[in-house]
């Protein structure tokens, strides 16, 4: 076999992906319906306005990253704890889960920003894209913590609504303005809307 085709079949076996099993609900949500996913390891991923097109898309995706159909397993034990939790959340009565997280969708610093934020940064407080980059030991990254909130793939439980603009803005938001200041308010952080 030539150079060429020894790096083709390198880069084959780099990109092999070792099947794992990945069980998946959606559950009712103060923001409405959440898909929430998990491996062996723990709980991978949660996805927000769990439409069936939105829950399509997001399977797909999670069966592409894990090489394998994710299976609707709403009584897996990961999921049920996961779900009790999230309805204590919605209903005020939980302000940290904790739940066993599988981090494998994340990487790098998007990784290390997301472990900072999800243990750093409490119910009810905010902290600012800057801020955040700085605690990371990277003053000059609030674009790139901008985009690791945008890929948390666990949104809610790693609480990325609680990153803001310096300036006092809102930021931006994967599930939307209106869900972060939904949850901001949950948390007492912004006063609830009027209507």
């Amino acid at each position: 076999m030539d150079a060429t085709g020894q790096k083709q079949n390198q880069r084959a076996r780099d990109t092999t992906v070792t099947p794992r099993p990945v069980v998946w609900t959606v559950v009712d949500s103060g923001i409405g319906p959440l898909l929430l996913a998990a491996t062996p390891e723990g709980l991978a991923h949660v996805a927000f306005h769990a439409s069936p097109a939105v829950r399509d898309r997001a399977l797909a995706r999670l069966g592409s990253r894990f090489g394998t159909d994710p299976v609707e397993a709403p009584g897996s034990p990961v999921l049920s704890e996961a779900a009790r939790q999230f309805a204590e959340y919605f209903a005020g009565r939980r302000h940290v889960f904790a739940l066993p997280l599988d981090w494998s969708l994340s990487s790098g610093f998007n990784r290390q920003v997301l472990r900072e934020l999800a243990t750093e940064v409490p119910y009810g407080t905010v902290v600012g894209y800057g801020d955040l980059a700085r605690r990371v030991g990277q003053p000059d990254a609030a674009q790139a913590v901008g985009a690791a909130m945008g890929a948390n793939p666990l949104p809610v439980v790693v609480p990325c609504h609680r990153v803001v603009e310096s300036d006092g803005g809102i930021g931006g938001f994967g599930g939307g303005l209106e869900t972060k200041r939904r949850l901001l308010a949950l948390e007492g952080v912004l006063p609830e809307p009027l209507f």
